[in-house]
This record gives structure tokens, sequence and C-alpha cells, in this order.
């Protein structure tokens, strides 16, 4: 009897044992089922904040020492099938049918490679078929997250910033910053994040990627693209570039391109469309280059601004018969009035004085046909090397501003080197690099050389202040001595010699004798006016007082 009693003790003891197990079964599995999945997606989150992610990038604002996030990191849930874990293929096609519309033809087909362990199946999933999928709770089909750049500024700045592309499965940054610091960006060591053995477009890393602060200021930015935006449109060109450049120092306050893309989308948009044509293409300047071939002949002595010479109209040399832009004669000019009336004849004149050799070095030393080194991805060297033929008709042309090309950041930061005394510095857009740990490293002016004097870079800008004051009145601000030079130049036609289209581009900067920023205008193929000086001045000195309003600079004149 004592026996049976404790056999009977024994059976209910394992029976309640056995109850308590499937119930804590019962209670994990259902009760709780909610609980845990949120548990394990949070646990999820909080590993991936750990693991490391792409920098972000900011721009500043001056005024408030402030930045915004222009690119970022940002998580987000996608679905997808394990075929080689997968039993019941017509439930489980059945299941994505239900939710997500697949045919169950379509469906199938996501299981039948069973050495495939991963297939993704939605890479956007609404809340809906995100809450369906928790609801199978079967491991065939699963939620996988993954990183992925975000703009919140959609357009804004894109060109320059460029965005994080493929190449084939990986994650690599393309075009603008994105690919000139996507080392930078992305960690100084990286391996292949995978879901079952499969890669997946989520790079982990050993270190967080660092994050860059530009020296692009939002509101002068915004300002820029907003004007750029209206002389597109008022004059139908196929393309522009606005650059503001800080010529203390050649740092990039602006840069703006237009037609542009949302690097968020930018799988929408054409190929050409990501090109920065600051950095990357090149044009043939026209009269905007006369102030080089100028400043060159002033610094070697040659010329003084009072020079005089003799305007017929036209010069033949080695065969060719070349003209002032209206082909007219203005007898005796001066070399200030080579500029004010952008005479051809002038700067040949001035050119000849130089000298082809001295002429060639100069246009070394400014920075033309070569890389500025600026940080961007792609940029072009521009094309002097006709230059290089020892043909005279090369130099003659090229004195005004024809037959050579350059891109806009080498014409703006020759520029800067006219008006901040004769320094010519390599433009930069990174500010400041910070890394995960904390450590800043901030981006040191760089002086690349020194291609004019103090002296003529001093007469170079009185020259220019009367351009704007005697040659373009659109682009003078009251109060203020804006100087400043504008280019009208043919483009070439592919058949040889030039089509009836044409570039047109202004650079100026103030105030001109103590300047904080450099300006330059570009428009390709404008339609319905022929001159830069009457299409782009107006906007100059737009920009120009926006700037001087911005940085609460006092008047300089009465």
């Amino acid at each position: 009897m004592l026996f049976r009693w404790r056999v009977n003790i024994f059976l209910i003891s394992i029976l309640l044992a056995w109850g308590l197990v499937f119930y804590r079964l019962f209670y994990l599995s259902y009760l709780q089922q909610a609980f845990f999945i949120k548990t394990a997606e949070t646990q999820y989150e909080n590993q991936k904040e750990i693991l490391a992610k792409r920098g972000n990038i900011y721009v500043r604002d001056l005024t408030t020492k402030e930045k915004d996030l222009v690119a970022t990191q940002k998580t987000y849930p996608f679905i997808y099938v394990i075929p080689k874990e997968t039993i019941d293929v017509s439930l489980a096609a059945q299941k994505l049918n239900e939710i997500f519309g697949i045919s169950m033809e379509q469906a199938s087909k996501l299981f039948e490679k069973k050495d495939d362990p991963f297939e993704v199946v939605e890479r956007y999933p609404s809340e809906a078929q995100l809450s369906a999928v928790r609801g199978l709770n079967i491991k065939e089909i699963s939620i996988g997250y993954e990183e992925r750049r975000i703009y919140p500024a959609g357009s804004f700045l894109s060109q320059a910033l460029g965005f994080l592309g493929f190449s084939g499965d990986d994650r690599i940054g393309q075009y603008g910053i994105e690919s000139f610091y996507d080392n930078r960006l992305s960690g100084d060591s990286y391996a292949d994040a995978s879901f079952f053995g499969k890669k997946n477009n989520l790079q982990q890393t050993a270190n967080r990627g660092d994050d860059i602060i530009l020296t692009i200021d939002k509101n002068i930015q915004l300002f820029a693209e907003q004007e750029l935006s209206y002389l597109m449109k008022k004059w139908g060109s196929v393309s522009g570039s606005i650059i503001i450049q800080n010529p203390q120092d050649g740092s990039i306050l602006a840069m703006a391109g237009s037609p542009s893309f949302d690097p968020n989308n930018y799988g929408q948009y054409r190929l050409e469309n990501f090109t920065n044509k600051s950095v990357q293409e090149m044009f043939e300047p026209g009269s905007s280059f006369k102030p080089i071939t100028l400043s060159a002949a002033l610094d070697q002595k040659k010329v003084t601004p009072e020079t005089t010479y003799f305007d017929s109209g036209e010069v033949d040399v080695a065969g060719y018969k070349i003209k002032n832009f209206n082909e007219k004669s203005f007898g005796t000019q001066t070399m200030n009035q080579v500029l004010e009336k952008s005479l051809n004849t002038g700067a040949i004149f001035a050119e000849e004085k130089l000298g082809d050799k001295n002429f060639l070095n100069y246009a070394v030393n400014f920075g033309f046909g070569q890389t500025t080194g600026i940080d961007l991805a792609g940029e072009s060297s521009g094309d002097i090397s006709n230059l290089y033929s020892g043909r005279k008709i090369n130099f003659i042309t090229a004195s005004f501003g024809q037959g050579i090309a350059v891109t806009p950041i080498q014409l703006v930061n020759a520029y800067s080197a006219l008006a901040n005394g004769g320094r010519l510095y390599r433009p930069f857009i990174v500010q400041e690099l910070v890394k995960p740990n904390g450590e800043v490293i901030k981006t040191e002016p760089e002086l690349i050389g020194t291609p004019i004097s103090e002296k003529t870079s001093s007469q170079i800008k009185a020259m220019l202040v009367k351009v704007v004051e005697n040659g373009f009145d659109k682009a003078r601000v009251k109060g203020y001595d804006v100087a400043g030079k504008t280019g009208t130049a043919q483009i070439a036609s592919k058949e040889g010699g030039y089509s009836e289209e044409f570039v047109h581009d202004i650079v100026g900067f103030a105030p001109a004798f103590d300047p904080k920023f450099v300006v330059l205008i570009k428009l390709e193929k404008p339609k319905g006016i022929k001159f830069a000086s009457d299409s782009l001045s107006p906007s100059l000195g737009k920009i120009v007082k926006f700037l001087l309003n911005y940085f609460q600079i006092p008047p300089t004149r009465q």
C-alpha cells in the first residue's frame, strides 16, 4: 500500500512537472509571442548601434555655428525566404500569395534553389505585411534588416555629395564626397555581413565610419541653387553651375549644379545628371580668361594699367585674322579699357608683350591644365595642351580664352588668387573628419603657389572694379567695391571650328580690396541672349548683395 502510494506520488510529480513545462512553452510561444518578437527586434536594433555604420555628412551654418545632416544611415526591414529550410513549398507559396500578391508560380520559384539560402521577397514591406509575416511564425519566411543611405534634403547639394550605389553585391560611394571619402565613411576595415552565408547590402565594419563636416554653408548653398534654377528656366540652358569660394583659404561655400538629381532615388535619373560639372567638365572660358593674361603681363612689368595700344579692330597673325567680339575698332586704348570693353586685340597685345613662354608658365602656375586637388571624385584637368605645340595662333587665341579648356573650379580658384594677394590655394570641400572616438581632423589650408605678386593682385583688382563700374553695371551693389569679368565663348563643333552655340560665364568677388568670397556662374547654351554681361551680371549682383548682407560686411565706399 505504501509502495503504491509512493508510485502515485511519483507519477503525479512527473505529470505536474511536464504540465509546468508545457504551460511554459505555451506561455512563451503564444501568450508572450508579441513580447519576444518586439524584444528580439529591440535587441537587433541595439546590436546594430554597436555595429559599424557609414558615417554621416553634415553642412554648416556659418551664422549659428550649427550643422545640418545631409547624408546618414537608416535601418529598414525587408522580407526574405529560406529555400533550403522550406519543407512545404506549396504552403509557403500560398502565404506569399496572400500577403504580397505574388502569383503562386512566381512564389514557388523562390523556393526552387535549394542551395540558395536567401531570397529577398520584398525590400519595402508595409506595416501590414510585416505584421502578417510576424503572425506566420514560420522560419521559411522571415524579416531581415538592412541599412540604407538616406539624404534628408533630397536633391540639395546632390552633385557634390554623390550617392551610395552598388558594385556587384557591395555598396560603395559613387561620385562626389561619397566616392572620394568612401573608405573614411565606411570605416577603416570592413567585411560583408551575411544572412546564412549569402551577402546582404548591409556592411558591418570593425569601426564605425568617420563623420564628415563640409565647408558648405547651407544658406549660401540654398540661395545659389535657387538662383541657378531661376537662370536655367529663364534662359533655357542645357546645364549650369555656381561655385562660391572663400579666397582666403580655398574652402568651398557653395557648389550648385543643374540638372541635378535626388540621391534617394538615383536610379530614376540619367547618368549625365550625376556629373558634377563644376569639377568634371571643361569649357572654353572666353573673355573671363583675359584677367589672367593681363595679370601675367602686369606681373612681368611688360604693361601697366595705363599702357596704351592702338586698336584697329583686328589683328593678322600667322595667316589668321582675329577681330573684336563686336568687330569694331576703338582706336587708342589702355589696358584698363581692354578689360572694360573686353577687347580681343588688347589681350593679344598683352600676350605678345609677355611672350609665349611666359604666358604658358603663368597659365600653369595659375593651375590650368592640371587638377586642383579638390577633394571630390573625378576631377578633370582641363586642357591647355595646344600651348605646347609652339604654334603662335594657339597662344593668340588662348590670350582671350579660346582654344584652351578649363574647369569651373580651376577658373574660380585662379580668380581667388587674383583677389587674395596672389596666393593659390588647394580648394577643399571637407572642413572636418570626426572619428568614432571623437577625434577631429581639421583640413588646413594648403598653399599651392603664388602665381602673381601682391602688387599685381592690387592692380588687377582695381582694373576689375572698373570693369563692373564701366562695363556691366547690373552687377553693382551700392556702397561696395565689386570686381568681376564675364566670358562669352562659342562652343567648339565636332566637325571642326565653332558652332553658333555659346557658353556664358562670369566671375566676381567682393569687397574687391578685402574679398570674402568669389562667385562663378556658368550657363551652357543659353537661348535668346547673346552675351554673358546681359544674362549673368544681374545674378552676380544678387548673389554678391546676399553674401554681403549674410556676412554683415560694412560698406566699403560712399
